[in-house]
């Protein structure tokens, strides 16, 4: 043993590391560090699962904001309405006879129709030129519903739109082309339209008519509506021939046999016109437009029993719909007053008023029945009503139904503008109640004499409304010359304004 080894230390070598040989420190030289970090090797799966991954995160975020894919979580969606089931809707209503039912104000919920139903159809597919149609058809007979000629023509219009929408999906479809003839004829109908404007309506609407029957020579619809046009055309005998040869055609056919009895009634054939009118009701049972048409012929024909019994039947129906028409118990006060019974037909008017207390024409009504009953204080606020308008203050009529309990609060009235004969009775016979009315000390005359002016400017023509103008005009002018009258004479009284014998009855 040498002598370093006995010292009891370990020998230094060459390198400076004690007790490690020369060929311990080249292996420890060579020998990676304990620590240092292991590098992976490359695994090219791993890669393309991770590009896998990125691409699908990148097409399920585009799809959540395309709203292709709803994220978790997301309230399960309803299932979306089909346009043919609101159309099988809007038809129940139509054969139900809810053609058209306005909505009470809110917050009261709204009431469903036909005529909303239809529309609903159209918001999911606006490109159905047959709901188009069918539309504007119901449109246009619901224009028979409303109490005035500038409602009806707003309705009317808004049928034009609808079968012109119609015409522009569906060019060659007969239907439509019926139908547009019919909407023009009635549009062209009404009394505010001007005369130019109406004859070049009429020959458009038998234009559309016989382009129909060009179309499908057996459409019943294409003829009498070509029949309707004719008639409003006063080609009285070839309207009759066509209108019974599209009953002929489809004797199911409402609208075949509703315009047959229209020519019928426009000729006076007033029986043969009820029994188009019952195949029509036959068919179409919950119409009430044709129980009115029944009824009013029934009345021509004097048969008074009768014409209750259709009207009362019209507004059956409407009570068990809900519909608030007044026009059914309007048509029974009528009757009654042309029998006599003042006290019933008074009745009738005020139950017409509680459905709808805003339609000027049921005051104008009232107002008729209680001159024929001689309360002529009483017609007077009610009249003013109906022509020149009044505020719920004002609206004495209304208030009554209220403390009867028959309305929550009294409305006001727009008055009606002077378009027609029916309304033209009612400015005259509130012009003469005016001057009847008036004495020394309260004249009435200055606006009696405003409104029947009026009357003359647009009638003139009809000698049963200025030979009343001519009494109520010479009660003033004693009145204002200082003559003394009897305050118990009784003024003119016009005839009760009946229906206008037209191609297309309104009320």
């Amino acid at each position: 043993m040498s002598g370093t080894e006995q010292s009891g230390y370990p020998s230094t070598n060459p390198n400076g590391y004690a007790g490690i040989g020369p060929i311990m420190v080249d292996e420890l030289l060579q020998r990676k560090p304990l620590f240092r970090e292991k590098r992976a090797a490359v695994n090219p799966y791993r890669i393309l699962v991770l590009i896998v991954l990125i691409l699908a995160a990148i097409w399920v975020w585009r799809g959540v904001q395309q709203g292709a894919i709803k994220p978790a979580f997301y309230p399960t969606p309803t299932p979306t309405r089909s346009a043919a089931s609101y159309i099988e809707e809007a038809e129940a209503y139509f054969l139900a006879g809810k053609i058209y039912d306005p909505d009470p104000p809110p917050p009261a919920a709204p009431r469903p129709d036909a005529i909303d139903t239809y529309q609903r159809a159209l918001a999911v597919d606006p490109n159905n030129a047959e709901a188009w149609a069918r539309l504007a058809r119901i449109q246009t007979y619901s224009s028979a519903l409303l109490s005035n000629d500038p409602k009806r023509l707003e309705r009317l219009t808004e049928a034009r739109q609808s079968i012109d929408r119609a015409v522009e999906l569906a060019p060659d479809n007969s239907t439509v082309r019926a139908i547009r003839a019919f909407v023009l004829d009635w549009y062209a109908t009404n009394p505010l339209v001007g005369e130019e404007e109406r004859q070049d309506l009429l020959a458009e609407a038998q234009t559309e008519a016989l382009q129909a029957f060009q179309l499908d020579q057996n459409n019943a619809l294409a003829l009498a509506f070509y029949a309707e046009v004719l008639l409003d055309q006063l080609n009285w005998t070839q309207a009759e021939q066509y209108a019974a040869q599209a009953v002929q055609l489809d004797p199911e056919s409402m609208d075949a046999h509703r315009v047959y009895g229209t020519v019928l009634e426009s000729t006076a054939q007033y029986n043969r016109a009820i029994q188009e009118y019952l195949e029509a009701a036959r068919i179409n049972p919950n119409l009430t437009f044709l129980y009115l048409y029944i009824g009013r012929n029934y009345l021509r024909l004097k048969l008074y029993d009768r014409a209750l019994e259709f009207f009362a039947r019209a507004a059956n129906i409407n009570a068990q719909l809900g519909v608030k028409d007044p026009l059914p118990n309007l048509e029974i006060a009528k009757t009654y007053t042309q029998q006599g019974e003042f006290f019933i037909a008074a009745r009738n008017a005020e139950k017409a008023l509680s459905l709808d207390p805003t339609t000027a024409n049921t005051y104008g009504q009232l107002g008729i029945i209680m001159i024929r009953a001689r309360n002529y204080e009483g017609a007077l606020p009610v009249l003013k009503c109906a022509v020149r308008g009044c505020t719920a203050e004002e609206n004495e009529a209304a208030q009554n139904l209220v403390a009867e309990g028959l309305l929550e609060s009294s409305v006001a009235v727009e008055g009606l503008p002077l378009t027609n004969l029916t309304v033209a009775y009612y400015y005259v016979e509130y012009g003469t109640v005016l001057a009847f009315l008036s004495r020394p000390n309260q004249n009435y005359c200055p606006e009696a004499r405003q409104v029947l002016n009026e009357v003359k400017s647009l009638f003139s023509y009809d000698p049963v409304l200025m030979n009343i103008v001519a009494d109520s005009e010479g009660i003033c002018n004693r009145l204002e010359s200082g003559q003394i009258y009897s305050t118990t004479a009784t003024p003119a009284v016009a005839p009760t304004p009946e229906a206008t014998i037209t191609p297309t009855p309104m009320p």
